[in-house]
């Protein structure tokens, strides 16, 4: 059997027939087109790169055969530009035969799109690719009986030795529409459908399908019916009755506890496609592997796993960072001593000589001395989880939880991220698709404590709540109270997600396929390259280039006097009233402003400006620094707030100015500003008058 190829539009046959190529990301499905039309198809899927159509033509038994090739998509209830695009060609656009291409190395995935658009059209064919790379890996498929499941024809290639592509054009030839696999929902649900289906029919165009655009109203999936609108001649606002409809049955299926609709149709689907996959597909290595997978699955035992590896991180963090640290420190003081002798030695005036040395040196060697050893700890450990799969895991573990936010579940992600440097985190949201969705992240990501925080908050955790013995069970036990203010921080990230859901950022959340990989080795040697290279340097090094203005303005503030006051204190007294109000005193608060470069040294200038020092004071004897606390009126209750400050309150210059970058907007930079530390004032208001109501009835 033989195909011939025609490059572009020569009108050889008088017949024509449309053919639609869809698939997953990464399928082969371009191969597939470049064999088909000859046509050098690029196969790359990053943003943008497909978003266009490709069509090309064949020519097979006195037929014109146009070939589309749609943008690579996971799910017609899209999120992205190119899932849109595969989407409004799939619903709205006219074909004769839609050749779902799917990956024989993971069927179930793909599975979830088949039947989607089989909801759609019977007009389906499914190409099940790489079955070379499958069979390597011990995959074996049964076609015939998956082709019986599905009621449509399967037809099996590997597109890149050229298998099994004669096969598919003969099919398309021959294929006839035939009644296939429909998913069933429950009977509520699809007495609705039905309800709704029924004034669809009367009203939608004749070629387009009433069950699909039932659910979409069921939805209220107001992009699709903008779609609808703008492709067809159906005009919704000429139907009032069908508008008023759908706002009842949604209202309706909320009442029977239908809260996430689009996620429970999702997760039907999904279902059904395990469910055909456990019949056809046979990988006995693959079962072993995934029986201890699923229990990674299972909220009962994954969520307390990750909180406790999470424990365990910040752990060995903590107790590996104190060598090095007082190492770095010793080491900066001795290159401090020799630099200021230099200095002397050619003349160097001594108030510029202290400006240097005592303002952006110290600054700039404390921020190294406290931010590098916890992050090239923590980093690697971190990057070892990811690398062993356990990331996904925990988006998939709390997408349920975003979902009731209105948010992404891919937010779980870069979440994660925040906990090395919140900027990370910012620049992690690109992988969520929705614009909405990416600014919820990168607002809330602020609520995830970043490694220069960490030593503030385990500084007065250390003083005010567990004592100064050594050993195991103090520092387990830090962890642990370190830990229950992390789950604090995310519990504020769901219910800020909520709100500006519900308000500034309006929206549903958009459904995402997460592909769970195997647990395997992680590359140590890679991971710790990466850790160290594109991440810990990356971040240290935009962290030194905005505490170097900021040593040498904390020096000039503290070393010009106003009738006998240097202008941080002057400052402070300024902002003790309100500062008190909020649990915490003017020297504090000024403290987290000028910490605003850096949060590593908020706390050695609240220590400069209680023992009025012209420069920053290290924190070696946490029992001299508590007793200088404790002289400055700080209290229980001083102690938790300036925890709670600290993990709300406005993120610092790298963070601010990495948001910018990605928005492209001061609005929404200032916004975080604002919001973040908005919420930072309220909490430790509430907490502050609360602690002293118990205190003064007890």
């Amino acid at each position: 059997m033989k195909y011939c190829f025609k490059q572009g539009f020569q009108k050889k046959y008088p017949q024509e027939r449309v053919i639609a190529l869809a698939g997953n990301p990464n399928v082969g499905k371009s191969t597939i087109f470049n064999e088909l039309t000859g046509l050098k198809q690029h196969t790359g899927n990053w943003t943008g790169k497909t978003v266009d159509n490709a069509y090309g033509y064949y020519g097979y038994c006195d037929k014109n055969y146009k070939v589309y090739d749609l943008p690579g998509t996971y799910s017609l209830i899209s999120h992205s530009k190119e899932e849109e695009h595969a989407r409004d060609f799939i619903c709205l656009e006219h074909y004769d035969v839609m050749v779902v291409v799917c990956d024989a190395l993971c069927l179930e995935r793909n599975l979830n799109l088949v039947l989607q658009i089989l909801e759609i059209t019977n007009n389906v064919i499914v190409c099940v690719n790489l079955l070379d790379e499958a069979q390597k890996k011990g995959i074996q498929i049964d076609l015939k009986k998956l082709e019986k499941i599905l009621g449509i024809p399967v037809i099996g290639t590997c597109a890149r030795n050229k298998i099994g592509i004669n096969e598919l054009v003969q099919m398309i030839e021959q294929y006839q529409s035939q009644e296939a696999f429909h998913v069933s929902y429950d009977d509520f649900l699809e007495e609705k459908i039905k309800e709704v289906e029924a004034v669809l029919k009367k009203t939608l165009p004749e070629n387009l399908n009433t069950r699909f655009f039932a659910l979409r109203f069921i939805e209220q999936d107001q992009k699709m019916l903008q779609r609808l609108e703008e492709t067809t001649n159906f005009e919704l606002q000429k139907y009032p009755e069908l508008i008023q409809l759908g706002k009842k049955v949604h209202t309706e299926l909320k009442e029977h506890g239908y809260y996430l609709l689009k996620h429970q149709i999702v997760k039907t689907i999904y279902q059904k496609s395990e469910e055909i996959c456990s019949q056809v597909v046979t990988n006995q290595k693959q079962r072993q592997i995934s029986k201890f997978e699923r229990l990674f699955q299972k909220k009962w035992f994954g969520i307390p796993m990750m909180l406790l590896l999470l424990f365990l991180i910040f752990w060995i963090t903590m107790v590996g960072a104190n060598i090095p640290s007082e190492l770095l420190f010793q080491f900066f003081a001795w290159l401090g001593d020799w630099l200021r002798y230099l200095l002397e030695m050619f003349r160097v005036p001594t108030y510029f000589c202290n400006l240097l040395l005592d303002g952006a040196y110290q600054t700039v060697t404390w921020v190294i001395a406290v931010m590098l050893p916890p992050m090239a700890i923590f980093f690697p450990l971190f990057t070892i989880l990811e690398d062993f799969g356990l990331l996904p895991r925990i988006a998939f573990q709390l997408d349920k939880q975003f979902a009731k936010c209105h948010a992404c579940g891919k937010q779980a992600l870069t979440m994660c991220m925040g906990f090395g440097c919140n900027a990370v985190g910012v620049t992690g949201t690109r992988i969520i698709d929705s614009k909405r969705e990416r600014l919820l992240a990168m607002i809330t990501n602020n609520f995830v404590p970043c490694n220069g925080r960490f030593p503030t908050m385990i500084a007065i955790i250390t003083m005010f709540f567990i004592g100064f013995s050594s050993g195991i069970q103090n520092t387990f036990l830090s962890a642990l109270i370190l830990t229950g203010i992390i789950l604090f921080g995310i519990a504020m990230t769901f219910l800020v997600s909520y709100i500006l859901s519900k308000t500034v950022l309006k929206g549903v959340p958009s459904a995402f396929v997460l592909e769970l990989p195997p647990f395997r080795k992680p590359q140590i040697g890679k991971v710790i390259v990466h850790s160290i290279f594109h991440r810990t340097l990356f971040v240290l090094g935009r962290a030194i280039s905005v505490a170097l203005p900021a040593g040498i303005l904390i020096f000039l503030l503290a070393n010009t006097n106003i009738n006998g006051s240097d202008l941080l204190m002057i400052c402070a007294d300024f902002l003790d009233p309100f500062a008190r109000m909020i649990g915490l005193d003017g020297v504090i608060l000024l403290s987290f402003f000028l910490g605003f470069p850096a949060n590593e040294i908020v706390m050695p200038i609240m220590l400069m400006i209680y023992l009025s020092k012209t420069t920053m004071v290290e924190m070696n004897d946490l029992l001299r620094v508590k007793e200088i606390l404790l002289n400055n009126g700080w209290t229980l209750i001083t102690a938790i707030c300036t925890i709670l400050f600290s993990l709300l309150h406005f993120p610092c210059s790298t963070t601010c100015l990495t948001i910018k970058k990605e928005t492209k907007s001061w609005k929404w930079m200032f916004f975080t500003i604002v919001l973040t530390t908005s919420i930072a004032v309220i909490v430790c208001f509430l907490v502050s008058h609360i602690f002293t109501f118990f205190l003064s009835v007890s």
